[in-house]
């Protein structure tokens, strides 16, 4: 395992910013948001870029990324009702995957309070088969290159 101390994730890093309204479910009896509702956060985050972008149509389009690999790293907790935004910027884009690296920004504040990335591997809807990065799929990441 890497023990290096990883590089500060600040707002200078990511390209764009979803927000991220947290809910009273979100939090866990610790009283701050639970490790896996970041992971909500990031799927939102993705989805609503692509969506925004017409690269996706959750109903409709024939090919859908699955996530085939997530990491997220805490630096500091976020609670209900903080406002958040989500930084995304683009980790890698491949033949048929594509990488996002998400932030976790409390409304404001400049470095992440939590850090990770979440890879879409892009198949067919219909048997699942692997297919290239679609089209607009393909633009919508390029847009968050920093």
């Amino acid at each position: 395992m890497d023990e290096a101390k990883p590089e500060k994730e600040t707002r200078a890093r990511y390209r764009r910013f979803i927000p991220i309204t947290t809910r009273w479910a979100d939090n866990d009896a610790y009283g701050h948001v639970n490790n896996v509702a970041y992971y909500s956060y990031f799927d939102t985050a993705v989805n609503q870029h692509l969506i925004e972008h017409g690269a996706l149509d959750v109903k409709l389009s024939d090919e859908i990324g699955v996530v085939v690999e997530t990491m997220c790293r805490f630096f500091r907790p976020v609670a209900f009702p903080d406002g958040l935004e989500a930084g995304l910027r683009l980790g890698r884009l491949g033949k048929s995957s594509v990488r996002y690296e998400i932030g976790i920004f409390r409304a404001g504040e400049s470095e992440a309070a939590a850090a990770g990335h979440f890879v879409h591997v892009y198949v067919r809807r219909s048997d699942f088969a692997v297919v290239p990065v679609p089209a607009a799929v393909r633009r919508a990441a390029e847009d968050l290159k920093v």
